[in-house]
């Protein structure tokens, strides 16, 4: 198996201002484009989003199990 590269964007805003936001555009050097999808995690403080983000990034490489 090739290398592999974890993709990922993290910004911290006030949960009350959020509308909306869209899932980000990975372009490839074969032309081709992959979809990376964003997420939200809210929590009352800094210990709480860090353990859902923890959480979280565990779910993702359940998925992967491979690696």
């Amino acid at each position: 198996m090739a290398g592999l590269a974890l993709v990922y964007g993290l910004r911290l805003l006030p949960a009350d201002e959020l509308e909306s936001f869209d899932d980000a555009t990975v372009r490839l050097k074969s032309g081709q484009t992959a979809s990376v999808t964003m997420h939200t995690i809210e929590g009352a403080n800094e210990e709480e989003i860090r353990k859902q983000l923890n959480l979280s990034l565990d779910a993702f490489f359940d998925f992967y199990p491979e690696i």
